[in-house]
C-alpha cells in the first residue's frame, strides 16, 4: 500500500544574514543578525511535511563533512527517512541568505555542492521508495534530468506528482505532462509564461498556459494574496492564512509545498490541502529560518480551527 511523501531535492546549510538592505558592490555594511541552519528546498519541504504529520523519505546526495552531519542529524530529529549517498570528493551545499530585518523579504544564492551531481542512477536506486509513496515531490535545485526521471517513475506508478519549478531554471517541456500539480510562485510562473501576474486574472491566464503545456493542475503561490488552485474545471483563489507578524519569508514556499503534500498524502481534498499548506506557510513566516521555522501538525490544525471559528 502506498504511504506518505517521497521527495527528491537538495540539502544546503543556510547561512542567513539580517540587515536593513543588501550591500552594493564593493561596499561593506553592518548586519543585525546571523544564523546557520538546515536548508535546501527539497530538504525544507521534507521537514515541513514530516512536522505536518506525514511519513517522509528524502532522496539526495551530501558531502561527508560538518554540513552533511547537520543534515543527517536533522532527519533523525524530524523523523525523515534519508535515502542519501554521501560523497568524499564534493562538499555539502550551502546558501547565502540576505533577510531584510524590517519586512522579512529575502535574496538567496545557493551552491548545491554534492547534491548538484544527483543523477539518474540515484533516482533509479530510489525507485521503490518513489513507487511506494502516495505523493512524490521534486524541484530544480538538482539537475532537471534527475527530476524528470523521478517524475516519470512516480507518474507510471500512479503516485501523485508535485513539481515545484524552483529556482526558475530552464527545464524540458516534457516534464509538464508528468505533473499532477505544478507549483511555481508568481515570479517563477511569470518566467514560465512570459508575462507578469499583478492580478488574480493574470494568474488564471498563467494557469491556463501551464495547463496547455500538459500539467493537470496549476498551483500558483501569490504571497500575501494567497494561492491560486487552477484546473480545467475549477479555479479558486485560496486566501493566505495569517498567524502573526511576518518576520522572514525565506521558507514560505517550502512550508506551503510540504504542508500541501502532507495533507494530500492523508487523502485530504486538493482545495482543503491548499488551505492546509497556506496555514503551514502562515506560521512559518512568523519565525526566523527555513527548516527550523516549520510548524507542527497541532499548530497548523489549531490555526485552521481558529479561522473556521472566526
Amino acid at each position: 500500500m502506498k504511504t506518505g511523501v517521497s521527495i527528491l531535492g537538495i540539502f544546503v546549510a543556510d547561512t542567513a544574514y539580517l540587515a536593513s538592505r543588501m550591500p552594493r558592490l564593493g561596499e561593506t555594511i553592518t548586519g543585525s543578525g546571523f544564523s546557520v541552519g538546515p536548508g535546501g528546498k527539497g530538504s525544507n519541504q521534507a521537514v515541513a511535511a514530516a512536522r505536518a504529520g506525514s511519513q517522509v523519505s528524502f532522496i539526495s546526495r551530501l558531502g561527508r563533512d560538518t554540513f552533511g552531519e547537520m543534515a543527517l542529524k536533522t532527519y533523525l530529529q524530524e523523523g525523515v527517512t534519508p535515502k542519501i549517498v554521501q560523497m568524499d570528493d564534493l562538499p555539502t551545499g550551502a546558501a547565502f541568505i540576505y533577510v531584510n530585518d524590517e519586512n522579512g523579504e529575502n535574496a538567496i544564492i545557493v551552491y548545491p555542492g554534492a547534491a548538484g551531481s544527483i543523477d539518474i542512477e540515484d533516482v533509479e536506486a530510489a525507485r521503490e521508495t518513489i513507487e511506494n509513496s502516495r505523493v512524490f515531490v521534486t524541484q530544480l535545485e538538482q539537475p532537471a534530468a534527475a527530476a524528470e526521471r523521478a517524475l516519470k517513475i512516480a507518474h507510471a506508478a500512479g503516485v501523485t506528482t508535485v513539481f515545484n519549478p524552483a529556482p526558475a531554471e530552464p527545464f524540458p517541456e516534457s516534464i509538464y505532462p508528468l505533473c499532477d500539480y505544478i507549483v511555481p510562485n508568481e515570479t517563477e510562473a511569470a518566467a514560465l509564461v512570459g508575462f507578469a501576474l499583478p492580478t488574480p486574472d493574470d494568474a488564471r491566464r498563467a494557469g491556463d498556459v501551464l495547463l496547455k503545456k500538459g500539467a493537470k493542475t496549476a498551483l500558483i503561490t501569490l504571497g500575501e494574496r494567497g494561492v491560486l488552485y487552477h484546473t480545467d474545471g475549477q479555479s479558486v483563489l485560496v486566501p493566505a492564512v495569517a498567524s502573526g507578524p511576518v518576520i522572514d519569508t525565506t521558507g514560505a514556499g517550502d512550508a506551503f509545498v510540504g504542508g500541501f503534500c502532507a495533507a494530500l498524502a492523508r487523502g485530504v481534498s486538493p482545495v482543503e490541502a491548499v488551505r492546509f499548506g497556506c496555514a503551514t506557510a502562515g506560521i512559518a513566516v512568523t519565525r526566523r529560518g527555513t527548516a527550523p521555522a516549520m510548524p507542527m501538525l497541532a499548530e497548523i490544525e489549531a490555526l485552521l480551527a481558529e479561522g473556521a471559528a472566526a
